[in-house]
């Protein structure tokens, strides 16, 4: 397997950049509410298709490095931008804040990217690969809608969440007053606009160099940035956790926990492996949450684990 690397980063970014401009087809999905913008690419000799679920704030250009890199590894890829976020249709006028109405408005959106996209475009094996808030979504979509995935690999998934300075209890009761009184499009407490964050203070990932790109890339294109979160979606994400553990899918799971995650709680990922006969779980030592976008000794482990599973799985 070919594995992108942080030291020829820079000196592949002319192939990724004509990845993304000549081979990954855009376009936009229509539905009622608004625009969901998607993306895939399918190389010539690709055997299964790897369909992308992203976490909160993503978008499409930050995976462009995976992307390529599944490509180049004879992978068809397929992404869409989740609601509210990316070049997807934004809910606020003030389009910095993070909002969602209910956590099935996203999985929804998902079987409708999967049934008018991907299987148009695709009839073999799929397997999904979700990161963190992505990763939520994923088990709410495979666990409600019928859908042909063979597994799914799950990057930090999003199963739980700190609350940070807040007790989850007082957090919880603050949400729902505030829901209550019709604050659904306020920011939470402490959170505000887009704030691109040094990289010694950030909690994302220990790459410096893949953090850089990240914040070059939102940097320069002003309307994919998203900031803090609502009341609104910190209620439909409350609501939401409230029925994972209810929650069953029925195909192999590979579960890849941040040792080091201060974003979501891990002990919610082990409770669902444990619940899910055909789940894996492993921890990464010394990964921050974006697992995907880590430094080379902790993402390459990562990749391999993901390959191999895409392997395990029949077709």
């Amino acid at each position: 397997m070919f594995y992108s690397s942080e030291a020829q980063l820079e000196s592949n970014q002319e192939a990724i950049n004509v990845f993304y401009t000549e081979n990954l087809i855009k376009s936009y999905l229509d539905t009622p509410s608004g625009k969901l913008f998607y993306a895939y690419a399918i190389p010539k000799n690709a055997t299964t298709a790897i369909v992308v679920s992203t976490g909160r704030i993503e978008g499409l250009e930050k995976y462009k490095e995976l992307l390529w890199e599944l490509y180049c590894n004879n992978f068809a890829v397929f992404i869409m931008d989740h609601q509210g976020q990316g070049r997807s249709y934004r809910h606020l006028k003030n389009k910095h804040k993070g909002f969602v109405k209910h956590y099935n408005n996203y999985s929804s959106d998902l079987n409708n990217f999967d049934q008018q996209i991907v299987s148009k475009h695709w009839q073999g094996k799929k397997v999904m690969l979700a990161h963190s808030m992505g990763g939520a979504i994923a088990i709410d979509y495979l666990a409600k809608f019928e859908n042909s995935y063979k597994g799914v690999f799950l990057s930090a998934p999003m199963f739980d969440i700190f609350t940070k300075d807040v007790p989850k209890i007082p957090t919880k009761f603050i949400v729902k007053l505030a829901t209550l009184l019709g604050l659904h499009s306020c920011y939470a407490f402490g959170q505000g606009n887009y704030n691109p964050i040094p990289f010694t203070e950030n909690v994302l990932t220990s790459s410096e160099k893949r953090y850089t790109y990240f914040r070059q890339t939102y940097k320069l294109e002003p309307n994919i940035q998203l900031g803090g979160v609502t009341f609104g979606w910190l209620a439909a994400t409350i609501s939401f956790l409230k029925s994972v553990d209810n929650l069953n899918v029925p195909i192999p799971l590979f579960i890849a926990s941040a040792a080091s995650d201060t974003v979501v709680n891990n002990e919610a990922q082990y409770s669902i492996a444990k619940r899910h006969a055909h789940a894996t779980i492993e921890s990464f030592e010394g990964a921050k949450h974006e697992l995907l976008f880590e430094r080379d000794e902790i993402r390459k482990p990562l990749l391999t684990n993901f390959y191999q599973f895409c392997e395990s799985v029949t077709a």
